[in-house]
């Protein structure tokens, strides 16, 4: 690789590029941690909880609610309005629509969350974690172009996303299994690949401009934050142990 960058800039230094992975990791752990705290509260508040789901009175179903559903559009728009316009965004504005994502995002998790034991949530957790950071490391430390694989894991992402339209009206137990299998092996394909995009992209960052360096640390914090999040709900599915 060049030592200038599209720009024409010079490569950072590695103090410099160490700062910008410490600030998205720093920055994807508390969205993290803003999701399981929403996520913890809406469980253990049953008036919370209340607003997210419903239980029919006759039939005694559970389903989500309207607020369920606003927010989860609410959660779509987001990422896509900090994908689009990350660049317009100023650093505050750009961390509180991150928050806010995360936040929403442990509104909608807990209906998920609601039908595992405590025990398999943690214990995948764990799991998540070991291969999120074990991917992750790869992708920062292999001298191997990760992009064919990142195109790759891409396609299988928009195929299992297809399957998953298919399954809402087959309902198969086999094919639901085949998902979960493949979406696991396809965010931790992402998280290597993605891993080493922002390494990347941390090379050249500008240094001496703090708004684009926060702006760069938000938009990787949302990209390794969604593989962790995704690769965490394809294993809960696989390992989780139902209430």
């Amino acid at each position: 690789m060049s030592r200038f960058g599209a720009a024409g800039s010079v490569s950072a230094r590695p103090e410099v590029l160490n700062a910008f992975m410490r600030g998205i990791y720093s920055w994807m752990s508390a969205g993290l941690l803003a999701t399981a705290a929403v996520a913890w509260v809406t469980l253990s508040t049953p008036a919370v909880l209340n607003l997210v789901l419903a239980q029919n009175p006759e039939t005694g179903a559970i389903a989500p609610t309207m607020l369920f559903w606003v927010a989860a559009i609410g959660e779509i728009g987001l990422v896509f309005y900090l994908s689009m316009r990350i660049s317009k965004l100023s650093s505050g504005a750009a961390t509180g629509l991150f928050m806010a994502y995360s936040a929403l995002n442990g509104l909608t998790l807990s209906t998920i969350l609601i039908a595992y034991t405590a025990a398999s949530i943690f214990q995948t957790f764990l799991v998540t974690a070991g291969m999120f950071g074990a991917m992750s490391l790869y992708g920062l430390t292999t001298r191997k172009d990760l992009t064919g694989m990142g195109a790759f894991m891409m396609m299988g992402l928009f195929g299992i996303l297809i399957a998953m339209v298919v399954n809402f009206f087959m309902q198969s137990s086999a094919l639901t299994f085949a998902i979960s299998v493949l979406g696991v092996f396809i965010f931790a394909g992402l998280t290597a690949y993605d891993s080493q995009k922002l390494k990347d992209m941390g090379e050249y960052i500008p240094a001496d401009d703090a708004t684009a360096v926060r702006r760069g640390t938000i938009l990787g914090a949302l990209t390794l934050y969604l593989d962790f999040i995704n690769m965490f709900i394809f294993l809960l599915r696989l390992m989780g142990n139902r209430e």
